[in-house]
């Protein structure tokens, strides 16, 4: 018998100054559930505070690099997007591999 494994997603929190450690659980819960929705196991989720920016997006790449098995990044809605925007995000992602970027919701 055949096992399928779902195909493994990273996500990507960008903190505001504003964001309470409960909005970021929330954020972290619906990362969650968005994946298992798209059939995606959802690894390690990268949390980018303002003052150390953008040490946890270059982690996030780091963690690409050392495994080939990474298929996304997923982010809760565009305004966790890192400062250069879905294009340059995108291009550091695809930079490493044939990795997607994939906005889980599209209000804030």
């Amino acid at each position: 018998m055949e096992t399928w494994t779902r195909p493994l997603a990273l996500g990507y929190i960008r903190a505001r100054v504003v964001m309470t450690g409960d909005e970021i659980a929330a954020a972290k819960v619906g990362l969650a559930a968005f994946a298992l929705a798209e059939g995606l196991a959802l690894g390690t989720v990268y949390l980018e505070h303002p003052h150390t920016a953008p040490a946890a997006f270059e982690a996030l790449l780091d963690e690409i690099r050392g495994d080939n098995d990474v298929w996304a990044v997923v982010v809760p809605t565009a305004q966790h997007l890192t400062d250069g925007g879905l294009r340059m995000m995108r291009r550091a992602l695809e930079h490493h591999g044939a990795v997607h970027l994939m906005v889980a919701a599209t209000t804030p």
